[in-house]
């Protein structure tokens, strides 16, 4: 299970790294992610998401479950855990941290998807706009009669304005895109503080195996 979701992560980072970067392998990215988002993809990402949230919710249950062991006293000293109560509490809670942050990151993959289309979007506007301006200033000061030229200085005011709204909304979506980079890196950083935490549990785990081994071997 454990391994299962730091391979689900560490494919979801990579993706996220994808779309950080403007390189010829993030169109690949928006183009697998624009099919993924059509047909029957979106149900299949909800019933996956869905599933996860479950799976979280146990883990979080058992970890309660545990703790409620200890505070009820059933232990020799109560509030204390046993090392196999740390061990599948650490497992526990390591699995939760893991699903957590894989869902994050799955909403962060998708804001950042959303941003990128906008804002794609945007400066295809912009562009058009930028154009047809310059065709109409082209066009008023081509012309030799005043009268014809004051629609297009209407025009031309009209378009100037659309293009000014259209930079700030730029502007905001880049500023959309720059948060959820930072998110994105801030996950992965911290996807591999629990990759370490991983080792150090499974350590944990060979040595609590191991006094148990010599602890029967002794009553033996």
């Amino acid at each position: 299970m454990i391994q299962l979701l730091f391979t689900v992560l560490a494919a979801e980072a990579g993706l996220a790294t994808l779309l950080l970067f403007k390189t010829p392998l993030r169109k690949l990215a928006m183009l697998a992610l624009d099919r993924l988002k059509r047909g029957k993809g979106p149900v299949m990402v909800r019933t996956v998401a869905a599933t996860v949230l479950l799976v979280l919710t146990s883990s979080l249950h058992s970890m309660a479950k545990i703790h409620g062991h200890a505070g009820a006293g059933e232990l020799d000293a109560p509030g204390a855990l046993t090392p196999t109560d740390q061990v599948l509490l650490a497992r526990h809670m390591l699995e939760a941290s893991l699903m957590g942050y894989a869902l994050f990151l799955a909403l962060v993959i998708d804001r950042l998807h959303s941003y990128i289309r906008e804002m794609r979007g945007l400066k295809k506007n912009l562009e058009a706009v930028s154009k047809q301006n310059k065709a109409l200033e082209e066009a008023k000061f081509g012309s030799s009669d005043d009268d014809e030229s004051k629609p297009s200085q209407k025009d031309i005011a009209a378009l100037n304005e659309e293009v000014k709204k259209l930079k700030l909304k730029l502007k905001g979506k880049k500023e959309e895109i720059k948060d959820a980079e930072a998110k994105a890196v801030a996950a992965k950083t911290q996807a591999e503080g629990l990759a370490l935490k991983y080792d150090r549990l499974l350590e944990d785990n060979k040595h609590l195996h191991d006094q148990l081994q010599s602890e029967g071997k002794k009553d033996t």
